[in-house]
């Protein structure tokens, strides 16, 4: 008797749980988009090189063109249709529309989803490849546009709107900060 080639699986989306069916090769974006209709995530390149299809797994980015479906299971999968609160925005997702950082619009899920992730990151001191002072007691290094345009650079725009992006992420970060009490520089 041939192995079987697809489960069943429970994904946690955005807070609710999603059971289907699924060959072993389905990608977490194909699951997604084709049999659960969140559509806000893109399918661009589809082999992780230009981060439109970003979604947040258990918190952290993920490329979900390159994610199997059945390896999502009992994780916390967060897409850009998750990411705002109740009725209200996201900071991210209201940065990113006052200050125009979107265009065609394509890409702004992904950069969405990994701007959220990226201010997390920053503000657990995670550095970057242009942090100088890596050191865990140096803390979070100032999030200067350099240190965003690095942390998003797995996020392609083919528009060109980097640097209204760049703006979105420095206000939410901002943002986030000055409601954690800190001091915003």
């Amino acid at each position: 008797m041939a192995p079987s080639t697809s489960s069943t699986v429970t994904l946690d989306i955005n807070g609710e749980k999603h059971t289907l069916s699924v060959d072993h090769r389905t990608t977490l974006l194909d699951a997604l988009r084709e049999r659960l209709d969140l559509t806000g995530t893109k399918k661009g390149c589809d082999q992780g090189q230009c981060g439109a299809c970003t979604v947040l797994v258990d918190g952290r980015r993920t490329v979900s063109c390159l994610q199997l479906a059945v390896a999502a299971e009992g994780r916390e999968i967060t897409t850009v249709e998750g990411v705002a609160e109740g009725g209200r925005l996201h900071p991210v997702q209201q940065a990113f529309l006052d200050l125009d950082g979107f265009q065609c619009g394509y890409c702004t899920p992904g950069q969405i989803c990994s701007a959220v992730a990226v201010i997390e990151e920053h503000a657990a001191g995670w550095p970057s490849a242009v942090t100088d002072d890596v050191r865990p007691e140096a803390g979070p290094p100032p999030l200067t546009p350099e240190e965003i345009r690095e942390r998003m650079s797995g996020n392609l725009c083919r528009c060109g709107a980097y640097a209204p992006i760049a703006e979105a992420v420095a206000r939410a970060a901002a943002q986030a900060r000055a409601g954690a009490g800190e001091a915003v520089a």
